[in-house]
């Protein structure tokens, strides 16, 4: 494409169903307005490649059956698949390939194919050649005379090289690492009668050393065979086995999958009810005492709206759930380290653990509002990583920093193995706040994430983090300090906490 685009991309707020036609995007390319049909999934508004390219004249193919596009300039083809967050940009002159990884996969609706616009920003950047200015939620500037941002990519042609695998087994489970020259950009994955099988697309891998015989682990055995262009590695376990993650390593070409096996294996025959009974519920005030937390534009303090909410949160409790054990990190403007909040939730046994928190962002003020719920996973999002790093950088704080290891994608591995037994009532818990959170009057509910922070770390039970709104935001931080604004937050979460002990406690009576 050889003229450059100047055009800012305004995204119309609206909630209704796609087939409504009501869920758009207006192009403002000079003097010049055109608008692009959206859809709308929990926030995050998906853009019509087709309907972009027709609009600004941008040759495409487009494969119906296959469910496909590739969009067509002078300099780059780019390709899209529905319902995969894999995107490929192919340089014309040298036919070098850049792979890049959205945060969530693209849709297929009505006929077309629909990208996370926010997600997709460095890769239009590259393909459209002009720099792109991410505002906010609802503005996007594509300008000429702008720098390009630097994008990270993999550089790969059509030929991979899986050279080999480490096996690393634990107490409770067994961690693979898949040695690659390559960067694999997807698989498929199946498990039945004791045998997990791994299909890594487009993979020639080195069969003698991607083979294992098992010493007595959960992995028993793995057998690497290529089929055609790809990978395909069947993983025999015993019947401890639970489950199975797979992760591209950071900054690496490298594959870790974790085997997951039974945590707690019952030794004897009538285990106490007591164990499972959900009569303790930890509540995580975040930052305190030296630590104020974010700063709100009408000067609040982050620490003192986490410690507002959750005395709110704790009154419900104890006033509806009388059988039901209230459990604070603090109680007051005290500073915790956060290796000792989730050592006292351990302590006390808890069956939650709820951490509050509230977000903010560098620029003030800001549009960004709502809330948002984190789960205890890598960051897969630039957002993401810097509140995990803001989160997590309360360590300055402490006398021994040193204790946090970092948490790189394969401790984020180990993590979750540890974890493994927990992530599934924490994920069911996370769905039913973002549920209640819907149903906010003013306020967003920005859905459910993933990033890395040290409080969730330690707490070995089901549990979140929760961001309670943006205090860089006027309207959240007006909002957050007042006292029917912590007390209205407090019965959401309240609510979401009825709706998962009912589930918690069906699932221990089948079980």
């Amino acid at each position: 494409m050889k003229r450059f685009l100047s055009f800012i991309i305004f995204l119309c707020f609206s909630f209704t169903a796609f087939n409504q036609n009501k869920n758009e995007i207006v192009i403002i390319d000079g003097n010049k307005t055109a608008t692009i049909p959206a859809f709308v999934r929990e926030g995050t508004y998906y853009l019509s490649l087709k309907d972009f390219a027709d609009k600004f004249q941008i040759n495409y193919y487009y494969n119906q059956s296959a469910k496909k596009i590739e969009l067509k300039n002078d300099k780059y083809l780019f390709k899209v698949s529905s319902r995969n967050p894999f995107v490929v940009l192919t340089d014309k002159k040298d036919n070098t390939q850049s792979i890049f990884q959205l945060a969530t996969s693209t849709y297929f609706i009505a006929d077309k194919i629909f990208i996370p616009l926010y997600y997709s920003t460095d890769v239009l950047q590259k393909f459209l050649g002009t720099a792109l200015k991410y505002e906010s939620p609802n503005k996007l500037i594509i300008q000429k005379g702008f720098a390009l941002t630097e994008v990270t990519e993999e550089k790969t042609d059509l030929r991979y090289d899986v050279t080999g695998l480490e096996i690393d087994e634990k107490a409770n489970g067994t961690l693979i690492r898949l040695k690659s020259n390559k960067r694999i950009p997807s698989y498929a994955s199946s498990f039945k009668d004791g045998v997990l099988t791994l299909v890594f697309r487009k993979v020639n891998a080195d069969i003698v050393n991607t083979s294992f015989e098992g010493t007595g682990g959960v992995v028993k055995k793995i057998q690497s065979k290529n089929v055609g262009n790809d990978l395909e590695l069947k993983i025999f376990v015993g019947p401890e086995y639970t489950t199975n993650e797979v992760i591209n390593v950071e900054k690496s070409n490298d594959i870790l999958i974790t085997i997951h096996n039974k945590l707690f294996v019952k030794k004897d025959k009538s285990p106490k009810k007591e164990k499972w009974e959900f009569d303790v519920i930890v509540i995580d005030p975040g930052h305190g005492g030296k630590d104020a937390g974010a700063i709100g534009v009408n000067g609040v303090k982050e620490k003192d709206v986490n410690l507002g909410i959750a005395l709110e949160l704790g009154k419900l409790i104890k006033n509806e759930m009388k059988d039901v054990k209230v459990v604070f990190t603090r109680k007051d403007d005290t500073f915790i380290d956060l290796y000792k909040r989730g050592k006292i939730a351990n302590e006390q046994n808890g069956k939650l653990f709820i951490s509050i928190h509230c977000n903010s962002t560098p620029k003030k003020p800001t549009d960004a509002n709502g809330f948002e719920v984190y789960l205890l996973r890598p960051g897969r999002t630039k957002e993401a990583i810097a509140i995990a790093e803001f989160e997590n950088s309360v360590i300055q704080y402490e006398e021994n920093p040193q204790r946090y290891q970092k948490l790189t994608d394969e401790n984020f591995i180990l993590v979750s193995m540890a974890q493994a037994a927990y992530m599934r009532y924490s994920e069911k818990f996370a769905e039913f706040l973002h549920n209640e959170f819907t149903k906010h009057p003013k306020l967003q509910s920005r859905g459910v994430k993933q990033a890395g922070f040290y409080v969730l770390v330690g707490a070995s039970m089901p549990n979140v983090l929760i961001e309670s709104g943006f205090l860089s935001n006027p309207a959240d931080a007006k909002y957050l300090s007042t006292k029917s604004g912590q007390k209205e937050f407090a019965a959401y979460i309240f609510e979401a906490i009825k709706k998962y002990r009912d589930h918690y406690e069906s699932e221990m009576k089948a079980n």
